[in-house]
């Protein structure tokens, strides 16, 4: 079937998709510009491969949990099937397929200013449909990235992530919530969790930073848009990817050297190269800057029992104790601002009702010590 690629209402590629939801031919160019990040064009065309890529991308990640049960109970074989079901709509960008001769348009489907169905995030909770042909699959829930359990919701007008915890301690929601205190008392621009439960789980909510006239672009895909030279580091190549697309370079590397601060206090394991990137306006395709620090979730030592104990580190060293020594500025770091954090991490963590009493004063002993480190490297 033929599909132009859409970024918001600017139309970018037509292709041809086969039905298992690879692109089989990229046809008409339109706006050469506005092709995804990361994918490059040669003389001979765009690469197709790395369109693929990108588009599969997209989908919900096969490590995700419950997924296979949940594609079971529809009758989905492959969650990349679930791309076409919404047009590939997202809450993280404008990229979207149209369908030749549909005559849709992003008005009228996008999820930012229209409603949309709350089957596949239920169904990923666990829920099994009456009548799995009555399913709506219109949802950003099948773009969604990331292995743990999650969905997005429609609260008083506002779209809100739904994230929930995993293993013995269920502790990535708190952990949300504890990174946003420690991001307000610094003074790192941040994505804000809080906290809810239903049928007492613990989920964390988050508010969609990414409007209608924005993209958010990850870091990966931005590493891709260039090639990196043998004598520069991973992280100046990030930078000058950025820089290559209209970025502040040095609002970056600040930004980036709060963030690096942030995952050494909460020993951030999952950093990865996805879990951060940049806000591209869509209009003059510009990187405004770093993306607000989110998804900071698996830290705090919540898959291990040995709460204080050495945990790997990333995007650019995979010790912590290592990629910290990349920051060379902390002029801006004010230790006194995190007095009182030691109690504020106890309280959080005490909502849980599988963490004791033990584990959550040596969680907020231990990011306390780390914040103290970084005291002494002011």
């Amino acid at each position: 079937m033929k599909y132009a690629l859409m970024h918001k209402t600017y139309p970018v590629l037509d292709m041809e998709l086969e039905e298992s939801g690879y692109i089989l031919k990229i046809l008409d160019v339109y706006d050469e510009p506005r092709i995804p990040v990361g994918v490059h064009v040669h003389n001979s065309g765009i690469d197709r491969k790395a369109l693929n890529d990108w588009w599969q991308g997209r989908r919900i990640p096969a490590s995700r949990m419950g997924l296979d049960e949940a594609l079971l109970s529809i009758g989905i074989s492959s969650p990349v099937y679930l791309l076409e079901k919404c047009y590939g709509l997202s809450l993280s960008d404008q990229y979207w397929i149209c369908p030749n001769d549909s005559g849709l348009t992003w008005e009228s489907v996008n999820f930012f200013h229209n409603d949309f169905s709350d089957d596949m995030g239920k169904i990923l909770f666990g829920n099994t449909p009456e009548d799995p042909d009555a399913v709506s699959l219109m949802s950003p829930d099948n773009t969604s990235d990331g292995w743990l359990r999650k969905k997005w919701i429609i609260a008083d007008g506002k779209r809100l992530l739904m994230k929930g915890g995993s293993g013995v301690y269920q502790q990535e929601p708190f952990n949300e919530v504890i990174a946003t205190a420690i991001m307000q008392r610094l003074g790192i621009s941040h994505v804000p969790y809080t906290l809810t439960f239903d049928n007492s789980v613990p989920y964390s909510l988050c508010e969609n930073f990414v409007t209608p006239n924005t993209d958010l672009v990850p870091a990966w895909r931005m590493y891709q848009s260039l090639k990196r030279s043998n004598n520069q580091s991973h992280r100046d190549h990030f930078i000058t990817c950025c820089e290559a697309l209209g970025g502040d370079g040095k609002l970056i590397n600040d930004a980036l050297n709060k963030m690096l601060t942030l995952d050494y206090i909460i020993s951030n394991e999952d950093r990865h190269w996805n879990n951060f990137g940049v806000i591209r306006d869509i209009d003059s395709l510009q990187v405004l800057g770093l993306a607000p620090v989110f998804d900071s979730g698996t830290s705090l030592w919540c898959n291990t029992p040995h709460v204080g104990s050495t945990t790997p580190a990333k995007p650019f060293r995979d010790k912590h104790s290592e990629q910290i020594k990349l920051v060379k500025n902390f002029s801006w770091f004010n230790p006194d601002s995190l007095k009182g954090l030691h109690e504020e991490i106890i309280h959080t963590l005490t909502l849980s009702d599988r963490l004791d009493e033990m584990r959550c004063h040596k969680i907020a002993e231990a990011a306390i010590e780390r914040a103290g480190h970084i005291d002494r490297l002011t």
